[in-house]
């Protein structure tokens, strides 16, 4: 409030100045003989009159911009602080859910369930999965952490784009004949060498394949396409799959973000690697985009540097 009533005292003050400079003015030229002051020393006091003025301009506009800057601090350490209670809430829910189910199968086989042949390996094997889950998404936070704080550096190199496709597809091919899923490579240009990190691409490939394989249908299929473009090579991964609905397509790269709830607890996962993977492309200086309807699959398509 202080720097917006010197800022209408200085206006005030501004005009009161020009109006007397003007009149002192008036008062020489037409009435000589009731001399006031000399032109030179109106202009002498018009002018630090006008110093006045300009410098609580500026201390009014500095307070203005500092005020600005403060109210933007305070709302992004307000959506800061709502992000990390977020995350933690996330973070809480992934791991508590494998955590006590693992409680429950250990008591149940300390309690005398070891001894039961009918259960001890079902329940060992139950807490093997839940283990495995913690472990995904322990990971998967670690790599999350790097990625975002900067400290995941990139290695590039330059490969046949095609070449590690069928070597991802290799590491599949299990989950893949689980699935009744046929994986396809439909190679569009004939040499795709691009200049990226190998290891983080096979990861951004793994995690897309996977999902494709997961959310696809049994006895469907799984194409991954590539096509270059000038100085880019665009790889698509389409499956045939429930697809994602409008609303969620535009969260599906969030951290933790389940569209279908029911779904996402049947197929598992850490709810991570779609975040992963637009962190890697990011890092990249490259573009990851989603096409999809329900009911008739999904199609991620991410772009590389291309070696020309």
């Amino acid at each position: 409030m202080s720097s917006i009533n010197n800022f209408y005292i200085s206006v005030i003050l501004a005009f009161i100045a020009v109006f007397a400079a003007a009149t002192i003015t008036f008062v020489n030229t037409f009435f000589p003989e009731y001399y006031v002051l000399s032109k030179i020393e109106v202009c002498v006091l018009l002018f630090f009159i006008l110093i006045s003025f300009f410098y609580f301009i500026l201390k009014f506009i500095s307070k203005t911009v500092i005020s600005d800057n403060k109210y933007a601090e305070i709302k992004l350490l307000k959506a800061n602080e709502k992000f990390r209670k977020e995350f933690m809430g996330n973070v809480a829910h992934e791991l508590k859910t494998p955590i006590f189910n693992i409680q429950g199968y250990v008591n149940t086989l300390v309690n005398g369930g070891v001894n039961d042949k009918e259960i001890n390996v079902k329940y060992l094997k139950r807490t093997e999965k839940n283990v495995n889950r913690l472990i995904s998404v322990v990971q998967d936070l670690d790599v999350i952490s790097k990625l975002e704080s900067g400290n995941a550096k990139l290695e590039i190199e330059l490969f046949d784009i095609h070449v590690v496709i069928q070597d991802v597809f290799d590491m599949l091919q299990i989950k893949a004949d689980n699935n009744l899923v046929d994986l396809v490579l439909n190679p569009l240009c004939e040499s795709c060498f691009v200049e990226a990190d190998k290891e983080k691409v096979v990861e951004v490939l793994m995690n897309l394949i996977t999902n494709a394989i997961k959310y696809g249908n049994k006895g469907g299929i799984v194409k991954v396409s590539t096509r270059a473009a000038f100085n880019k090579v665009f790889i698509d991964v389409a499956d045939d799959g429930i697809g994602i609905s409008k609303k969620d397509i535009s969260h599906i790269f969030e951290r933790f973000y389940r569209g279908d709830k029911s779904r996402s607890k049947e197929f598992g996962g850490s709810g991570l690697g779609l975040s992963i993977v637009k962190h890697i492309i990011d890092s990249h200086k490259q573009k990851i985009i989603v096409n999809s309807e329900l009911g008739k699959g999904s199609t991620f398509t991410f772009s590389l540097k291309r070696k020309i």
